[in-house]
């Protein structure tokens, strides 16, 4: 009876051990699977400057007399902006992004804001992915009208009083839309319309940064609305940072 109880005794011990032994393989293989799926994925950046040679347009001065609450905004006089340059030949308001390569980004849910503030458009050039709420505000004491100019989505054209609430809406098909006011007809802007969220729009030093692309081969597209568009294309291998310069050639008309 006694060795009958220790043999039972050693097969309990027995399979306890091995359900424990168990419990720490399936403990540890769940923590290196979970450790796998955390770890970030590589990815790299495309950075670049846009510069110009040659000569540029002169851009003009605008005379809004017929608005004096617009023109007491602006001193010196607001002018046009269809290139606007920056130091050493810099250009500013270029749209550059991911034209081929990349997957088609989500729509954010956040929208991007275009302001009409001191008869002007604020930003200039406003890129957004496809399908991205647009939240149009007016924040002058005039009232406006405006007429965005597409070829692949439907065309309005809105008028906004002061003190009205912004006017939302969003874009389908991607584009580069101009957008112009009936009322002030030297308003002028655009909407950059894009299937990817890898874009930036040049500041006044020319710079632009797509940071988050995994490995592989992309074309970079750069799209000034004056002097056209120019392409590079680039290979991220792992989470370097590729370059990617633009220079166009300006002329004076």
């Amino acid at each position: 009876m006694n060795l009958s109880s220790n043999e039972g005794g050693v097969s309990m011990r027995t399979k306890t051990f091995a359900g424990i032994g168990l419990a720490v393989l399936l403990t540890s293989a769940l923590a290196a699977t979970s450790s796998r799926r955390s770890a970030p994925l590589m990815a790299g950046t495309v950075s670049g400057t846009v510069t110009f040679t040659g000569t540029p347009p002169k851009m003009k001065p605008i005379d809004m007399a017929k608005e004096p609450s617009c023109a007491a905004q602006h001193n010196p006089a607001a002018t046009t902006e269809t290139v606007v340059t920056g130091p050493s030949n810099t250009l500013q308001y270029v749209v550059v992004y991911v034209s081929a390569g990349d997957q088609p980004a989500t729509a954010p849910t956040t929208p991007v804001r275009f302001d009409q503030k001191g008869c002007q458009y604020t930003p200039h050039v406003l890129a957004m992915v496809a399908n991205q709420p647009l939240q149009i505000y007016n924040d002058d004491q005039t009232s406006h009208n405006i007429h965005p100019i597409p070829t692949k989505n439907p065309e309005w054209n809105k008028s906004q009083p002061p003190g009205s609430p912004p006017i939302d809406t969003k874009y389908t098909t991607p584009e580069f839309i101009p957008v112009k006011c009936n009322i002030h007809p030297w308003m002028h802007g655009t909407f950059a319309v894009l299937t990817t969220s890898h874009y930036a729009v040049t500041g006044p030093d020319g710079t632009f940064s797509l940071a988050g692309l995994p490995p592989g081969k992309y074309t970079i597209t750069a799209w000034q609305e004056h002097m056209g568009t120019q392409t590079a294309d680039v290979t991220i291998t792992g989470s370097e940072t590729a370059k990617a310069d633009f220079v166009f050639k300006a002329t004076p008309y």
